[in-house]
This record gives C-alpha cells, structure tokens and sequence, in this order.
C-alpha cells in the first residue's frame, strides 16, 4: 500500500549513502518525513576507531547532516541494551556452540523491524523507510511479495526473510528500482557529502576486520590438535570455536599447505583438516531446517521448483523442501549449522530458515 502524502514516514538513518538517497527521494516525492538513528552496542571502553561502524558518533554527524540538509527532524534511539543481548549475546553463543551465526539476519529480525518499527509508530509513523536494497510488490491474490531489486549486485533479501505480511505493510524500500551508482548520483545532485561515502562490510559491533580477535576475547577456548584425515598431528588449534568448515585462514601446520577444514572432532577436540579443498567430506545435499518463515505465511510445496541460497554471497541451488527437511540438487561445500537458507522462486523470496542439522 503506498502511503499517502498526508502520512509520515519515519526513515531510518545511519549516516551512510543508501540511507541518506533513500531520504533525499521521499523528500523530493512530497513526504512528511522524520529520522530515526539507532545507537547500539559498541565494546565497553573503546575509542574513536572502535565503536560499533553502524552508529559511531562519526555516523551519527553524518546522518543529523543529511537530515538537516533535506529539512526533517531526527531522533537518536538507544536500544544498545537489547542489541547486546539478543544480537551480540547470540553471536557469542552460537559460536560457542560450533554453530556459524549471522547477525545482520537476527537484527533486521529483532531490531529494525520490530523495535525501530515500533517506535515509529509511537511517533506517529505508519510506515519505516530504510535503505535496503530490495522489492515490495503486490501480488494477484492481494498478498505482499518481498523481490529481488534492480541492482541483484547489491540484493540484500538474503537478510529479509523473516519479514511477513504483517511487517511488510508497514515498510518502504525507495532504492529497489535504483542502481548503487544511481543511488550515489542522488545523493551528489543533493549536495550530500556522504555520496562517496565508503561501504561497510564487516560485522558492525566487531571493531576488526576479522571476528577471531573478537571471539577469542569473550568464549571460552579449549586448544587443542590440528590432524589430518589419518589422526597424523601436524599442529595446535585456538579452540574449535574459531574454525569453521572448508576454512583455510588461520590453520598454524607450519609451511606445509594449504588445509582446510573438514571436521570439527568435539568429542576429541580435535580439528580435522584436509589438503583437497573440496573433500567430499564437506560436502552436503540434505539439512533439516528450524525456525522457518515463510513471507506469504505458506511453505512452499514438495514438488514446486524453488532455488535456496546457503549463504548471502552463495549462488542459488535448486532444491526441494518437504516438512523442513531440505533436498539440494547439487551437494554445496561447507554447509553449517546457524547459517541461514533463503528461498526463491523467481524474482520472489519465499522465505528461510536456519540450518539445524546436517544430513549426511
């Protein structure tokens, strides 16, 4: 449902170029908008250069900036409690667990669209703007579709489908008929500075660019022995926490190599490595699902013709689903409990769930 001029929208606001672009159109269409940044979680004690990338103080000048500039108010809301504990806490403990968590997935899930969304209805908002990458369609049977957008290099519906029928009518993606490039030009022709603002990639709360340093900070690490497919010892692991399947990065067996992960030995606390990067041994065809949503509140039928994605930067594979259990057509390398499939048919995200045991 488009909002009418009349309505005010509340635009989520981090300082970034897609952000920033997404507010300078519903300006220039006519609407009564106003900003929302969120301030979340960042390390105890850190410095300048440590805080959480979403929300640095850096970020927050750049978003008032923007807002200023397009002539709308803007809030700051602190939810830095409930993102330590149901997006960092999580992390930590999935990892713990030999499980390969995806944050962004649980924040857009927990934080943008369910707290910010609420607390822009306390603002008299119906509807919240952000600036996803990303489509909002209607389909024949009056039921709201989430799709793929124009720019599929920037398609970030991998992290949106825990979105729902409920949720969906409350949202707007102004860059879903946009290229990146276009959406830069944008926010040069407003006189923006942000325009050529770099992107971030990395976890937001992770002051690295690598989450080891991280992890090592705050789990509880066991070392143990690096072995080969034959029990032959060719060094010492951190903790089995820190590796993940088909990983090659940060393997210490000495100038020999390169090994990559093949099995993590719990019962042993050893780390199983191999040299064939594509050992048969990590590769999956079926895994059982838990924790699914499906967008038009319906699983997809057994026979229907589908493709899932395993990981955000992973092509689409066919695959079947039938009671949660997960049939690919073609076996995938490094397949890992916590990661999150995402399913399509089409240019129309079904919806997902996370991965909860693998079926060998």
């Amino acid at each position: 449902m488009k909002p009418k001029k009349s309505e005010k929208i509340c635009i989520a606001m981090s300082g970034g170029v897609d952000s920033s672009a997404a507010a300078a159109l519903l300006v220039k269409q006519g609407y009564n908008c106003i900003g929302i940044f969120m301030k979340l979680w960042s390390e105890p004690n850190s410095s300048a250069c440590q805080e959480n990338k979403c929300c640095s103080a850096d970020a927050f000048a750049d978003a008032r900036k923007v807002a200023h500039q397009l002539g709308f108010p803007i809030y700051t809301l602190n939810l830095s409690h409930e993102f330590k504990k149901i997006i960092v806490d999580d992390f930590l403990k999935q990892y713990q667990n030999g499980k390969t968590p995806n944050p962004c997935i649980r924040c857009n899930k927990f934080i943008k669209f369910d707290l910010l969304l609420k607390k822009a209805k306390g603002l008299g908002c119906n509807y919240l703007a952000t600036g996803h990458y990303a489509k909002i369609t209607n389909n024949k049977n009056h039921k709201l579709e989430l799709q793929l957008p124009k720019d599929k290099h920037k398609d970030q519906t991998y992290f949106l489908y825990n979105l729902n029928q409920r949720n969906l009518k409350h949202l707007i993606f102004p860059l879903s008929n946009l290229e990146k490039t276009q959406t830069r030009r944008i926010a040069q022709d407003q006189g923006l500075a942000v325009y050529q603002k770099p992107e971030s990639q990395e976890i937001c709360f992770v002051p690295e660019k690598s989450h080891y340093s991280f992890l090592k900070k705050y789990l509880k690490l066991t070392p143990g022995k690096i072995v080969d497919e034959k029990g032959k010892v060719l060094g010492q692991h951190e903790g089995l926490a820190l590796y993940t399947l088909g990983q090659r990065k940060g393997i210490k067996v000495g100038g020999i190599g390169p090994y990559y992960v093949i099995r993590l030995d719990r019962k042993r606390n050893n780390l199983v490595v191999s040299n064939q990067k594509n050992s048969q041994e990590i590769k999956t065809k079926i895994f059982k699902l838990a924790n699914t949503n499906w967008i038009s509140s319906q699983a997809p039928l057994a026979n229907q013709k589908i493709k899932v994605k395993i990981r955000y930067q992973a092509a689409p594979v066919s695959a079947k689903i039938k009671n949660n259990l997960v049939t690919l057509a073609k076996a995938q390398r490094a397949v890992m409990p916590g990661q999150s499939a995402v399913f399509y048919q089409g240019q129309r995200v079904l919806g997902g769930g996370i991965i909860n045991k693998i079926i060998k």
